[in-house]
């Protein structure tokens, strides 16, 4: 793809068989789009496998490594951004208090069990093993060149107003 007449690369229509060459003029959203839906039913799949979903594993982490025990609202506040909808990780709480992988305390704090331990260090281990997969051939130099890059879209986009 060659620039325009203003310097600027012109947008051409996504194509997953585009080469090298022709990669400047991709769309963002779709190759983006085509990242996430990859590597997350990639990592979901692997954890269905095991009975286990993604939100359990972001709870389970995310009660582990607050400063002190997190109360459930703190837990679906910091959690639903990343979720499908608005009540799953609230669901996510509950499955995990039934499963006895988390506990709560007196003022109702929740707290890992040394099951929900367990299954947060497996599941660590399963997603260092997918994440290997993921970044083959990748250099940790050219990860954080393509995250920084798409940071700056983020803030270009939210700078010039467009989200």
């Amino acid at each position: 793809m060659k620039p325009s007449s203003s310097g600027l690369t012109d947008q051409a229509p996504a194509d997953p068989a585009a080469t090298d060459d022709m990669l400047a003029g991709q769309p963002i959203g779709y190759w983006s789009n085509l990242v996430h839906e990859t590597v997350t039913g990639h990592l979901r799949d692997a954890m269905a496998r095991i009975d286990v979903t993604q939100p359990q594993y972001w709870v389970l982490n995310c009660v582990r490594h607050q400063p002190s025990a997190p109360g459930r609202d703190e837990v679906v506040t910091q959690l639903t951004p990343l979720a499908n909808g608005p009540h799953d990780i609230a669901r996510t709480v509950d499955q995990l208090l039934h499963r006895g992988w988390i506990r709560t305390d007196d003022t109702q704090r929740l707290h890992l069990t040394d099951a929900g331990e367990d299954a947060r260090l497996r599941l660590r281990q399963l997603v260092t093993e997918l994440r290997a997969v993921v970044h083959e051939g990748i250099s940790d130099e050219e990860y954080v060149a393509a995250l920084t890059v798409l940071r700056t879209m983020v803030a270009n986009v939210r700078r010039a107003g467009l989200s």
